[in-house]
């Protein structure tokens, strides 16, 4: 289970690391919303939150987020 937080921060300095292609970015942002986790969606939310990444990027983070709420709240 130690892996996941590691992951999470790596997932999560990749997002917001503009010197990192929007691409990756955007991959990094797919796989927090398939880690699925409580970490996972604050973490999401924050990458909404940043004004400094594209408005596709945050969108994205935004869908991944909902996602995870509905399917912890079904």
């Amino acid at each position: 289970m130690a892996e996941q937080p590691d992951e999470l921060k790596k997932l999560a300095s990749i997002t917001n690391d503009l010197e990192f292609a929007s691409e990756l970015r955007t991959q990094a942002i797919e796989q927090l919303g398939t880690i699925g986790s409580h970490e996972a969606l604050l973490i999401l939310l924050e990458i909404v939150a940043n004004d400094r990444l594209t408005t596709k990027e945050r969108e994205l983070a935004l869908e991944r987020a909902k996602k995870i709420v509905k399917s912890t709240h079904q």
